[in-house]
């Protein structure tokens, strides 16, 4: 079942649902480029991204703060309460801000960065521990659980969830930096059961209890910004847990954890869905988790592999798996070769379509698929689509993108701050050659390669071309319109 596709298979559709699945799509230069270097190759120049230098350079804001955070103390232990209010008012306008700059930060990486699929598996591992800005209130923390995604992307299982646990954010997340052994809290011991590594029905509410026990001790030192072992609030007491009994801390949690039999399945089944779009049946995710486990629970292994099977690149996952907003605005970015919108416009359309990066609804994160798609934000996509084509701010008012606070100052403040900005648009000489835009069968033709990488049905073709065939003297403005009419199709909404 996890038969390796054969060169001979290899053409550019397959080179494309690798581009769009590992990465984020792309123009079919790149495409072509990966194309060219047959399956083997194309899965390794995507994986093996440690051999391609990263420039990105990381806000400047994001480095521990002790300073900053002893100023705010002292201002709200002892200032007056005007100077209270305008501590808090100052906090929040910083908190903002940099928070704003973050997500444009890391869209940037998915849309410029030399590291597709690095950041494609940051996203996964986003989704995956869906630790939200709402409760975290700390860009600093937000920041450095990303990094810590980038840094082990495709490593070892065990060291993800372990440095997962004692992130900063999910210590502030899911309560644990609260845990004492008079009082231990069960979230987190909870939620990495429930939701990252094992499942529903894999363990009992007594593994929970005695899993927090273990945990006691894992804290935060507010005042360093680092994870810090406590053995004062540490519960020294055996434990059972799985069945197991032993003076468990959490690193030993953890590592029961990885030796659970349904590690493996949990979270090879997970992964499979995240990047083929469906559920694998029990016989494949058996042979998943099998190589998973084979290669010491290291994911680049178990990637690479999946990658390279001849099932990745079957019928029935190739174009059927629904865009998320990321993945449908990041995409249009690359394949159209535009400019990302500024930073609060790509803000708005994400959370507009349901996903707002860093900021997941809820401990389970997004559930995807299908439920990307509603009525309202599949207008929303059409509407969003012409926003990027022509250069045009899209409909969302300055009250959506004020609502919760996240750019501060409410509606007043966010209208002034959309009124400064200005966006690009398509540039149609730099998708199409003038050979192309000269002949309208033949820009149809190449908009289907640049934007599904495959040809749409005769009667949708038929009604592109009637509008073009229309025009007495066609336009770039009217073969734009004829990439956003494309784009509103059902087909676009898929990868």
């Amino acid at each position: 079942m996890l038969t390796p596709l054969s060169s001979k298979s290899w053409d550019y559709a397959k080179a494309a649902h690798l581009l769009n699945r590992a990465g984020f799509g792309g123009p079919p230069a790149e495409i072509e480029k990966l194309a060219d270097l047959g399956p083997e190759r194309a899965v390794a120049h995507l994986l093996d991204y440690e051999k391609i230098s990263d420039p990105t350079p990381n806000p400047d804001w994001a480095k521990p703060n002790p300073e900053e955070i002893r100023k705010f103390r002292e201002a709200i232990r002892n200032g007056t309460p005007e100077e209270k209010k305008q501590a808090q008012r100052e906090e929040q306008q910083t908190i903002q801000r940099r928070m704003l700059e973050l997500r444009g930060w890391w869209l940037q990486r998915m849309v410029r960065g030399t590291r597709p699929f690095q950041e494609k598996m940051v996203l996964f591992w986003h989704g995956h521990f869906a630790t939200s800005m709402e409760k975290v209130r700390n860009p600093y923390y937000m920041w450095r659980q990303n990094e810590l995604f980038r840094r082990l992307a495709t490593g070892s299982w065990e060291q993800l969830l372990i440095d997962a646990g004692k992130d900063p954010a999910m210590l502030i997340w899911l309560d644990q930096a609260q845990s004492k052994k008079d009082h231990p809290n069960e979230n987190f011991a909870r939620e990495v059961m429930e939701l990252f590594a094992l499942g529903e029905g894999h363990y009992t509410e007594h593994d929970i209890g005695e899993a927090a026990r273990a945990l006691t001790g894992w804290s935060l030192d507010f005042q360093t910004q680092n994870f810090v072992y406590r053995p004062l609030i540490h519960d020294n007491g055996d434990k059972t847990i799985f069945g197991q009994i032993g003076n468990f801390d959490g690193d030993d949690f953890i590592k029961l954890i990885v030796a659970h039999p349904q590690a493996p399945k949990f979270i090879t089944a997970k992964i499979w869905n995240f990047f083929a779009g469906q559920v694998p049946s029990p016989e494949l995710n058996e042979q998943l988790a099998a190589v998973f486990r084979a290669n010491g629970n290291n994911f680049k292994p178990f990637l690479r592999e999946l990658f390279r099977s001849e099932i990745f690149y079957s019928e029935g996952i190739i174009r059927n798996q629904v865009k998320s907003p990321v993945q449908w605005l990041v995409g249009s970015v690359r394949m159209l070769e535009c400019e990302l919108p500024p930073t609060l416009v790509s803000w708005g359309m994400l959370r507009q379509l349901g996903q707002d990066l860093f900021a997941p609804p809820n401990v389970k994160g997004w559930d995807g698929g299908v439920t990307w798609i509603t009525t309202n934000t599949l207008l929303t996509r059409y509407n969003d689509a012409q926003a990027l084509v022509e250069g045009t701010l899209p409909a969302l008012s300055a009250g959506d993108f004020a609502k919760k606070g996240t750019v501060g100052g409410g509606g007043e403040r966010a209208m002034k701050a959309l009124q400064r900005i200005r966006m690009g648009g398509v540039k149609v000489e730099k998708i199409l050659t003038p050979e192309q835009r000269a002949d309208k069968a033949t820009i149809v033709a190449a908009l289907e390669h640049r934007l599904f990488q495959t040809r749409l049905s005769s009667d949708q073709e038929q009604t592109l071309r009637e509008f073009l065939d229309a025009k007495t003297k066609m336009s770039d403005a009217d073969i734009a319109t004829t990439v956003r009419l494309m784009m509103s199709t059902p087909e676009y909404q898929v990868t």
